[in-house]
């Protein structure tokens, strides 16, 4: 096993912005990338948070990074995030900036959740105060830019090897809508796999996903409430040999949502079942 490591202040004392393991048995075209299962606050980025605590893990998506943890075993390559969305959300437009949130934000289009979040999705204030421009462009360089430099390097060196890549974007979800996510209270399916209506994967992948959940006995609903962020619609470029799936689980299948805790009866059925996910992606 190898791993290298993103340092967020750039030097080695610093905290591990992210992480990157490489295939530990034959290479498949597969990334896998998990961006928001971090719970980590650096502590220049400590002030201005007032976020209620308990938010912190209910608006990450706790544990996928362990659900994940076997892609390597079986040919690919696996990006986490340890910093917490409310640093930077990785999965965001670098220009998806609400003027509130940051000083001189030119722009007057407001984001709930950009990339850096206004409100949790219980609706509480995330900041005390706005960021300055300045404090915005640490973010940047010292988690945003780095994390996907590397997602981008090991796709384009799956692309070299391979002729084409897949990244399948490793997400979960609340089992039902919350607060500011425009569906209070409605009930989600158990797997959405996200593609902006067939646009950022080859059908043989999309229809893979598809055909997987239903196989473990999951419902599935593609691109609702969810059709895919950042990640899909930038690195899925068909046509390029570049293809993205965001695949977003619900946490009843693999969480108690009241206590955060991995549920004893489900947990290794459903990292089985993610395992399992990884190995067809790099066989279709």
């Amino acid at each position: 096993m190898t791993e290298s490591f993103a340092r967020c202040y750039g030097r080695p004392s610093a905290m591990e912005a992210f992480y990157v393991r490489e295939p530990e048995a034959r290479e498949t075209p597969v990334v896998v990338e998990v961006p928001h299962a971090g719970l980590a606050i650096p502590p220049g980025c400590l002030a201005p948070l007032t976020a209620p605590v308990r938010s912190l893990g209910r608006d990450a998506d706790l544990l996928v990074d362990e659900l994940y943890a076997d892609a390597p075993s079986v040919g690919a390559t696996l990006i986490v995030a340890r910093v917490s969305r409310y640093v930077v959300d990785l999965n965001r437009g670098a220009s998806d900036v609400d003027p509130e949130v940051v000083e001189g934000t030119t722009t007057s289009q407001r984001f709930n959740h950009g990339l850096i979040w206004r409100l949790t999705s219980d609706g509480d204030r995330v900041l005390a105060r706005a960021l300055t421009r300045t404090e915005l462009d640490e973010r940047l360089e010292r988690y945003y830019r780095p994390y996907h430099d590397a997602v981008a390097a090991a796709l384009e060196r799956k692309r070299a090897r391979f002729g084409f890549a897949v990244l399948l974007a490793a997400h979960s979800m609340p089992s039902v809508g919350r607060t500011t996510a425009g569906s209070p209270g409605v009930a989600r399916a158990d797997v959405i796999p996200g593609t902006r209506g067939r646009t950022t994967a080859a059908a043989r992948f999309i229809d893979a996903v598809d055909a997987h959940a239903k196989a473990g006995g999951f419902t599935v609903r593609h691109d609702d409430p969810y059709a895919g962020g950042f990640s899909t619609q930038h690195y899925g470029r068909p046509r390029d040999g570049l293809h993205a799936v965001q695949v977003e689980l619900s946490r009843r299948l693999y969480l108690d949502e009241s206590t955060l805790r991995p549920r004893a009866d489900t947990f290794d059925a459903v990292r089985g079942w993610c395992k399992k996910l990884v190995e067809t992606m790099g066989a279709v």
